[in-house]
């Protein structure tokens, strides 16, 4: 009958529906913890310009990711010991960008912890700053928070992860940036995970579409992830040009006649390794050559047609440990040859893990050594993000206190060369630098103090020190004596140089304006 009928379809129906239903996976909801949510809200609601460190936060957690992972399998004999390593697609048809690491990966409770929860105390602060407007989100992923950056572009975020624990299953983490995040099973998925690791799918905002550019994927892994030392491979597509016979051309072609020949382009798509600069600062000094300190200062300092005039590579032990190198360039950068505290000059640049953080930190150099270039790469900074926090760190004031005093080791260095004609240039292109150091920094003026140099009466055009002056001061005197003028002409002319000239005195010249300051501090 109809009636029968009917309800045999619709028992079909209910039938379909429920195995359609029980096919999917069942979703658990979790709500975030507070402080989540406000780190998130803080982000999305953001109008922070530089959305660009999103890519490296992530970056950077997959390579702890794979970092963890060779740990494991060296100390574990069942580990694989294959070589980790990081993927990245841009998916324009999807508008997704995605990070994929055969890392350690997560189980279900890591999830949940991970990234529902904040465990560092720390965080709060950095949570209290950033709503204050006094944090720098730059510094986001030294709070264990750099996940979060990925609502910087993203309105929706899919984690796709499977522990390298035995027996594990691989889960589905989403969340659309509200107050809860749910997790699934995902062993049905189309695309497993071979072994271990975890897949951050971005779903990317429309203002935030310039990032499914490869291009722009590229050019941001350049800046600061180049160090990283796991293979990192971007999805992309390439043309190829080759030679094939050319059908059109050959029709009439006689026996035994050479076929003719076209080119013709092959576009090609798939995953390219980019190549990982290695950071010789990581290596014993006696393993870096002069040509690859040199070539290094070129490329991270943009500095193609310098030539350092001394390079410095150390590491710092005790309270903190660090690895680092410093230039002094061969010639004034351009940006403080128009103003020498030009506050865009960042020549110090701070690692942490290999990692590219920041070369805002003023408190790293003195403003008087801007023109020093180096690199910092520690692995114990502390969690404190406000620049106040910043400001009364032990770590920076330590760090500070070593380059300033390797510094001024490379800067005597050159004054002690044999070929003076070296500090005369070194002088010509920083000595203003270093009498602002005798006005600014009581601590190291007395070190500053032996590498000023003068013209004096008795110099000619030749420069003296003040330990020349002392040296050959006449018998019985007890003060220095200066003039202060316009230029060395213009001191040379004063009637005090005549009237002391003329008792055999040597009277050492203040040709500038900022001299008469910097003699001051001095006495």
């Amino acid at each position: 009958s109809p009636r029968s009928t009917s309800s045999a379809v619709l028992r079909m129906a209910d039938a379909t529906a429920e195995a359609e239903a029980s096919a999917e996976p069942k979703k658990e909801k979790f709500e975030f913890q507070a402080e989540v949510g406000r780190v998130m809200d803080l982000i999305i609601n953001s109008l922070y310009s530089d959305k660009d460190i999103f890519l490296r936060e992530l970056v950077s957690n997959a390579a702890d990711a794979c970092d963890k992972k060779r740990f494991l399998s060296i100390t574990d004999d069942g580990a694989a010991a294959v070589q980790p390593e990081i993927k990245i697609r841009a998916d324009p048809d999807a508008g997704t960008v995605t990070i994929e690491d055969s890392g350690v990966g997560m189980t279900r409770d890591e999830l949940i912890n991970n990234l529902g929860r904040i465990a560092q105390s720390g965080t709060r602060n950095f949570v209290q700053a950033l709503g204050e407007g006094t944090a720098d989100v730059n510094l986001i992923g030294q709070f264990g928070v750099g996940f979060y950056s990925a609502y910087l572009v993203a309105d929706k975020v899919e984690v796709i992860t499977k522990s390298m624990q035995p027996n594990s299953p691989q889960l589905k983490w989403e969340s659309a940036a509200g107050q809860e995040f749910t997790i699934a099973d995902d062993d049905a998925s189309d695309d497993p995970i071979a072994t271990s690791g975890t897949r951050i799918v971005l779903h990317l905002k429309d203002d935030s579409l310039q990032y499914m550019e490869t291009g722009k994927i590229e050019e941001l892994l350049k800046r600061s992830s180049e160090f990283i030392e796991f293979p990192i491979n971007v999805w992309k597509e390439t043309t190829e040009y080759k030679k094939v016979p050319d059908e059109e051309a050959n029709k009439d072609l006689a026996e035994g006649e050479e076929p003719k020949m076209k080119t013709v382009p092959e576009t090609k798509v798939g995953y390219e390794q980019m190549e990982n600069a290695k950071p010789i600062w990581l290596r014993p000094p006696s393993e870096v050559t002069e040509d690859e300190y040199d070539e290094f200062y070129k490329g991270a300092f943009r500095a193609s047609y310098d030539e350092p005039m001394k390079h410095t590579h150390f590491v710092l032990e005790g309270q903190i440990e660090a690895k680092a190198i410093l230039y002094i360039p061969g010639m004034l950068p351009f940006e403080l040859s128009k103003d020498m505290f030009d506050e865009n000059a960042r020549n110090i640049r701070l690692y942490v893990k290999r990692v590219f953080m920041n070369d805002k930190f003023d408190e790293l150099m003195p403003r008087w050594l801007k023109f020093v270039s180096g690199v910092v790469d520690s692995d114990d900074l502390p969690l404190n993000v406000s620049r106040e926090i910043l400001q009364k760190s032990k770590v920076l004031s330590i760090i500070n206190k070593r380059l300033v005093r390797k510094s001024l080791d490379m800067i005597r260095e050159i004054a002690d060369d044999e070929d003076e004609s070296k500090y005369i240039l070194f002088w010509y292109n920083f000595g203003k630098c270093l009498k602002v150091g005798i006005i600014e920094d009581d601590r190291n003026k007395k070190d500053i103090a032996p590498l000023l140099r003068f013209f004096s009466s008795k110099s000619g055009d030749e420069y003296t020190s003040l330990d020349q002056y002392v040296e050959n001061m006449k018998e019985g005197q007890k003060k220095i004596f200066y003039v202060s003028g316009d230029g060395k002409e213009g001191a040379a002319m004063s009637p005090v140089v005549e009237k002391l000239t003329n008792r055999d005195y040597e009277v050492l010249y203040m040709a500038e304006p900022l001299d008469e300051i910097m003699i001051e501090s001095l006495r």
